[in-house]
C-alpha cells in the first residue's frame, strides 16, 4: 500500500510507557514511530483484506461442494498432506 498524499488523520493513541519503549525499541535504523504506526495499520489493512477473501473462497468452495455433492473427505486430506510431509522430508535428508 502507497502512501502519496497525507490529507486525514488516525485519532491519537494512547499506550502504557512498557508499549511505546517496546515500539521505540522495534524501530529500524532512520524510522519514526509515527512510520511504523502508520505501516502496522497499513499491513493490519492488508492482512484483513486477506482474510476475508479467504473466507470468502472457503465459502464459495462449500457452496459448490453443496451444490455439486463432490466432497474431500478430511481423512483424505490427511492422507495426502502426510504423503506430501514425507516426500518433502525424504528430500531434505537426502541433500
Amino acid at each position: 500500500m502507497k502512501t502519496v498524499t497525507k490529507t486525514s488523520t488516525i485519532p491519537s493513541l494512547r499506550v502504557n510507557e512498557e508499549v511505546r519503549a517496546a515500539a521505540e525499541a522495534a524501530l529500524m535504523e532512520g524510522e519514526t514511530l509515527s512510520g511504523f504506526v502508520l505501516e502496522a495499520i497499513q499491513f493490519n489493512i492488508q492482512r484483513r483484506a486477506m482474510q476475508k477473501e479467504f473466507i470468502a473462497r472457503g465459502l464459495a468452495a462449500r457452496d459448490e461442494a453443496r451444490r455439486s455433492g463432490q466432497y474431500v473427505s478430511a481423512d483424505e486430506v490427511l492422507a495426502g498432506l502426510d504423503k506430501t510431509l514425507a516426500r518433502s522430508r525424504k528430500t531434505n535428508a537426502s541433500q
